[in-house]
């Protein structure tokens, strides 16, 4: 009979730490192999963080090639990339407004330079997408050579992820020049992604090609009249084309036309 219940007592004992042994293994076993979204769930792990929405900014922002330096000359041939219809060119232009003025075609995404006597010089420009898009006039009151960004307060609402400063350079979304509109967030600047150009892109401000923005720089003068037009649908006010000239005919003085 002793025999009998020490016999049954080390059957039992083997049978727990058995048990016990395929447990740890089992356990051992599941920390070994990569956890599977119900099994991390299982085991408390944190959620994977939220990723952020596409960029949107009224700037798009392009990573640099090569480090920002602001004395980097501008890509001469930007204005040759694009389409015809948006490189710069002066046109026959009938308009009540005095020479220097700057009138931008929302609709048809171009800016004319006013010089007098029936011409414009007209740009192609990118201007504010779907909801952004605006009208009125305006006069420009500060310029900036390779201006800092600062994203406004209402940007940074919409898309909290953009930086809060970003000093001037190649690689800075306003480019290489920009023109402040009154006391509004609102400017004309260059761009570091011309793809962009013809385009509704922004959150309202307009945009050039770093060489056609600093073409206009050289121009407009702070206290130049801006005149925006709404989107309407309307066709270009220009009553005609002339032939593209040379880059040195385009080179118009200020003076020529004050």
């Amino acid at each position: 009979m002793i025999t009998t219940m020490l016999s049954a007592c080390v059957s039992q004992r083997g049978r727990a730490f058995n048990s016990v042994a395929a447990t740890g293994a089992a356990l051992l076993l599941a920390l070994a192999l990569p956890a599977t979204p119900a099994a991390a769930q299982a085991l408390g792990y944190a959620a994977q963080p939220p990723q952020f929405a596409p960029f949107e900014s009224d700037e798009a922002m392009v990573v640099p090639s090569e480090p920002a330096d602001n004395d980097v000359a501008v890509d001469a041939n930007e204005d040759a990339q694009l389409p015809d219809r948006l490189r710069r060119t002066v046109v026959s232009y009938p308009s009540k407004e005095p020479a220097g003025t700057i009138v931008i075609d929302t609709s048809n995404t171009y800016l004319y330079y006013v010089l007098g006597g029936g011409r414009a010089i007209r740009y192609g420009v990118g201007v504010g997408r779907e909801g952004f898009t605006w009208a009125g006039v305006q006069t420009i009151t500060r310029k900036a050579e390779w201006p800092d960004w600062r994203p406004p307060a209402e940007m940074i609402a919409r898309q909290p992820y953009l930086p809060r400063f970003m000093a001037g350079g190649p690689g800075n979304p306003l480019g290489a020049r920009a023109m402040y509109l009154g006391s509004t967030a609102y400017r004309i600047h260059g761009t570091n992604d011309p793809s962009t150009i013809g385009k509704f892109v922004s959150s309202g401000c307009i945009r050039l090609t770093n060489e056609d923005v600093e073409d206009l720089f050289s121009r407009a003068g702070i206290g130049t009249r801006v005149v925006v037009l709404p989107k309407s649908g309307s066709h270009p006010i220009e009553a005609r084309a002339t032939p593209r000239p040379g880059r040195q005919a385009m080179n118009i003085s200020a003076s020529s036309i004050d």
